[in-house]
């Protein structure tokens, strides 16, 4: 059984199609991850698409510069009995250094995979609010 896809789309005249046909193009064999990030008041989270990963996979760390850098490797021990027809989360190796904005609190950074999801927690500082000082100044 071959997957079939039906274009139900006639409006489109086949000299668009023909146009942006990039089938002669080699598709690269990696693809990278969709990344969410959420900000709330207290902190960043963000959220990467990781189906099949475990977090042996995972090596996560700031680097030199206070980046951070998630790496993504799949060893792939297990080998299937069959052939793909169609593979799309075929994810074996990726690397992303994300910029950290500077409040975040880069000591209690922690990261947990469940359910397919990597998610890293990234507190905030907490801002101290500075005492209001009624002082009067002299000119001299």
């Amino acid at each position: 059984m071959l997957p079939v896809r039906r274009n139900n789309q006639v409006w489109v005249p086949d000299i668009f199609n023909d146009f942006f046909d990039n089938s002669w193009m080699e598709h690269p064999k990696a693809t990278c991850p969709a990344i969410n990030v959420l900000e709330t008041p207290e902190q960043y989270q963000l959220e990467l698409a990781a189906p099949g990963m475990t977090k042996a996979d995972f090596d996560i760390h700031l680097d030199e510069d206070g980046d951070l850098v998630i790496k993504m490797e799949k060893k792939q021990e297990e080998q299937h009995k069959g052939h793909y027809v169609r593979r799309e989360f075929s994810y074996t190796k990726f690397q992303q250094t994300m910029l950290l904005p500077d409040d975040t609190n880069r000591e209690a950074i922690n990261a947990k995979v469940e359910n397919g999801v990597l998610t890293v927690t990234m507190p905030k500082v907490k801002k101290v609010e500075a005492e209001k000082v009624c002082k009067q100044i002299t000119v001299e």
